[in-house]
């Protein structure tokens, strides 16, 4: 299905996180199908049979079949096949090295930044196939935000001009919306009080916590449906860790949220939904089990799980 883009592609050296869908014109959040349906037009998503099983009533924003990734003849990650729980915090636990990062990236196609990379599978967003031909990666990553490990603004920009970024680059936002999008959006990220009087400074002046937050606003300005965590809050102190971790638990009403992380008591703290990879004697990744957090950390189903929230192994 060919998606409609009205507006020019962003330069080819913008950061793909910065080039997300510009942000509705009144002050609410519009998220959930409708949203998706105005980007990427298709059916409601039907969960494929290698995600179903027992407790797979769930109401799904992404589904996630048969998926490989291979970087040249190496197969990173093998047959996955998962679903994403729609406005909940979904975590991706695993060893070091089980692709849970590459995973991850093809959720938004950034892993078409690696030259050698391709996929094999289906990932389905809102019923829609994210890696059929006709779909253009800029216009997905306008639905499906990125944060980064380490906080990333834009070193030469303002604080405000941080979060404006990806509204600009679609060229169809007046000033006056531009500025209620970025207060909003600075709210929404729990930083608005702390950074109002000092919109016009640099973003790389905030602390590291402040700078995670300012790349959390940039995300949140245009109303991504899913945002993708990789390990948000390793880089920072155990304060700024908490305030990230606080605000995963306020988005989870109107995003759906995937992290990577290697911190068990976060992936404990703040998700609904837990998914465990690890690797095969070949090292690709694979999904040993998914289920609720409550039962991935107390009776999960396989003893690979089990040995590894115990931290017998990884």
């Amino acid at each position: 299905m060919t998606l409609q883009i009205d507006a020019p592609p962003p330069p080819e050296a913008a950061p793909p996180e910065a080039v997300p869908p510009e942000a509705p014109e009144s002050g609410a959040s519009e998220s959930g199908p409708a949203l998706v349906t105005t980007y990427l037009r298709g059916p409601d998503v039907q969960l494929a049979p290698a995600a179903r099983g027992e407790r797979r009533e769930v109401d799904a924003a992404v589904v996630v079949s048969g998926l490989n990734v291979y970087y040249g003849s190496f197969r990173a990650i093998r047959d996955i096949g998962l679903s994403i729980r729609r406005h909940a915090v979904t975590a991706i636990i695993g060893p070091s090295g089980c692709g849970k990062s590459t995973f991850l990236r093809t959720l938004n196609r950034m892993h078409e930044l690696t030259p050698t990379a391709r996929v094999e599978g289906s990932v389905l967003l809102d019923g829609i196939d994210i890696m059929a031909p006709d779909v253009d990666p800029v216009q997905l990553r306008r639905v499906v935000g990125m944060v980064f490990q380490r906080p990333n603004p834009f070193p030469t920009m303002s604080i405000h001009d941080n979060v404006a970024a990806g509204l600009r680059l679609t060229g169809r936002v007046a000033k006056a919306e531009l500025d209620a999008v970025v207060e909003r959006s600075l709210r929404r990220a729990a930083l608005w009080d702390e950074v109002k009087d000092k919109l016009r400074a640099n973003g790389t002046s905030l602390s590291g916590g402040q700078q995670q937050r300012l790349c959390i606003a940039r995300a949140l300005a245009v109303d991504p449906e899913v945002i993708l965590m990789d390990e948000p809050a390793s880089a920072l102190d155990p304060v700024a860790t908490l305030r990230i971790e606080q605000l995963m638990a306020e988005l989870r009403a109107s995003y759906t949220i995937v992290i990577v992380t290697h911190n068990m008591q976060q992936a404990a703290r703040v998700s609904d939904e837990t998914a465990f990879f690890t690797m095969g004697e070949d090292r690709a990744g694979y999904l040993v089990e998914q289920g609720p957090t409550s039962q991935i950390f107390t009776n999960p189903k396989h003893q690979l799980t089990e040995d590894y929230v115990s931290g017998r192994f990884g």
